[in-house]
């Protein structure tokens, strides 16, 4: 996992002395002045836009320069509506470019190319600059981390803009903070560097005021997640702020993320289930708005909350589930089948959507996913052949991706519920091969249930009972 450690925020050791230079003339003479900002068919709110000034002296990438463009909320000051009568054009045309910059944001495919259009801008708000952040995370960060950290964090644009963002945290808008935190946490910057305990420091400012919206909420819930995991303490003030909103005019992803927070800020506690009770009746109006991902986190919080009395809540998901079968990632999907075997739920709609997505992405599903569909078809006893065929299959061609508990996940439904695929031969071929090479990864309760299926389909496991039959093998069998 690359990060950036906290001296690499001392202005980066490997940019030029010139640079060091420009940035501590920077962090020296860096003042605002303020004018206001009214573009049309917006919300009523009052805003300050801030600009640097001397913009000729603030040179970052040679003979191109980026500015920081922040907004800034005031409790103190006065409302205004956009539609006023000022500086309209000025300011229509600033707010037209706030938009078309997302619009080609969300347009370029690569971080270099992302760079290069920041580096021909001349002032940028700072949800612009927050946002071209996410951009680049979303294009540099996979399931294994940053795949180029070099890429990205020696660019002299993205260093400029962590120092403008570490310089003038306090003059961020509320967004443009979270947003910019949010983006720095997937790009693996380190926890412990000046610039993330600026930010951290900012949000929990704000939050102790009880500055922060909803969705403000929610992001920085979700960043504290990331971040410090479930045993944060300020994740519990942000759960307290939640319980003090109006829970009836959540988005559907504002409602997923307190769910998600309440998972790890209360487990089983029973403080804040009054705050459940309300999120479960508010949920249950909005579950059709609910896409795969917000489906599935709702459905794991729900068993990690133990809310077994949300029968109406779960049952809809449950079945607002089904026409997600084929849009659910492997880890979703493998949440709504533990919720499915948690609440006891049943669903002929969902066992043949099942049937139809398996056997389409089995030689592309993780094999975590495949075990869970077999567990799941054991428990509910459901002789899915189509399923059943499909994974088959899938063992005798890939058999190694399997961990032992995996193998015997996938093998013991076939005893259980007495049925011989038509590739029988190959596929138990294929697992005397596994047992061979592999016995002793198998614990030995679950290698005696694995063999026992086999017997139990006429497959008798005739060379490995000198092994089940031996002293050491009962012995640890029995716990000795």
């Amino acid at each position: 996992m690359a990060l950036i450690s906290q001296k690499s925020f001392q202005f980066y050791a490997s940019s030029t002395p010139a640079s060091r230079s420009i940035l501590m003339t920077l962090s020296k003479r860096l003042s605002f002045i303020s004018g206001q900002l009214k573009p049309q068919n917006c919300n009523s709110i009052a805003v300050r836009m801030l600009y640097f000034q001397h913009k000729s002296q603030y040179m970052f990438c040679r003979k191109n320069h980026i500015q920081l463009m922040v907004q800034s909320l005031s409790a103190n000051e006065t409302v205004r509506l956009f539609g006023d009568s000022g500086n309209s054009t000025k300011c229509n045309n600033v707010w037209m470019d706030e938009q078309l910059f997302f619009e080609k944001l969300n347009s370029l495919c690569t971080s270099k190319e992302i760079f290069y259009f920041l580096r021909s801008l001349e002032v940028m708000f700072g949800t612009m600059a927050s946002g071209a952040l996410q951009r680049i995370a979303e294009i540099e960060v996979d399931d294994n981390g940053l795949k180029n950290p070099e890429r990205v964090l020696e660019n002299e644009v993205f260093r400029a803009l962590c120092f403008q963002f570490e310089m003038e945290s306090s003059k961020l808008s509320n967004s443009g903070l979270l947003n910019a935190l949010q983006a720095l946490i997937k790009l693996r910057i380190d926890p412990q560097s000046t610039l993330m305990a600026t930010l951290l420091s900012e949000s929990e400012e704000r939050l102790g005021k009880g500055q922060l919206t909803v969705k403000n909420l929610c992001a920085l819930g979700e960043s504290l997640l990331e971040l410090e995991g479930p045993n944060c303490a300020m994740l519990e003030q942000v759960v307290k702020h939640m319980r003090e909103k109006d829970i009836d005019k959540w988005s559907p992803r504002e409602i997923a993320m307190t769910y998600k927070m309440l998972q790890v800020a209360v487990g089983e506690g029973e403080q804040y289930q009054d705050l459940l009770n309300r999120l479960n009746s508010v949920t249950l109006l909005v579950v059709f708005q609910l896409s795969p991902e917000l489906t599935s986190i709702i459905l794991n919080s729900l068993i990690v909350l133990h809310q077994v009395q949300a029968v109406s809540l779960v049952t809809a998901l449950c079945k607002h589930a089904v026409k997600h079968i084929p849009h659910f990632t492997d880890d979703e999907l493998v949440c709504v089948l533990e919720a499915f075997l948690y609440f006891g739920h049943s669903e002929q709609l969902f066992t043949e959507a099942l049937e139809t997505h398996v056997p389409k992405s089995i030689f592309t599903m993780h094999p975590q996913t495949v075990s869970k569909v077999m567990h799941y078809c054991c428990q509910k006893m459901i002789l899915s052949k189509p399923i059943f065929d499909a994974v088959a299959q899938s063992f005798i061609s890939d058999a190694e991706r399997f961990t032992a508990d995996q193998i015997a996940e996938c093998i013991i439904p076939f005893g259980t519920l007495n049925y011989l695929p038509p590739s029988a031969s190959s596929l138990f071929r294929k697992l005397e091969t596994i047992l061979h090479t592999q016995i002793s990864h198998f614990q030995p309760h679950t290698l005696l249930k694995l063999l026992h299926s086999c017997v139990l389909i006429q497959r008798y496991p005739v060379n490995f009972l000198p092994k089940v039959f031996s002293p050491y093998f009962l012995q640890q069998l029995q716990g000795k």
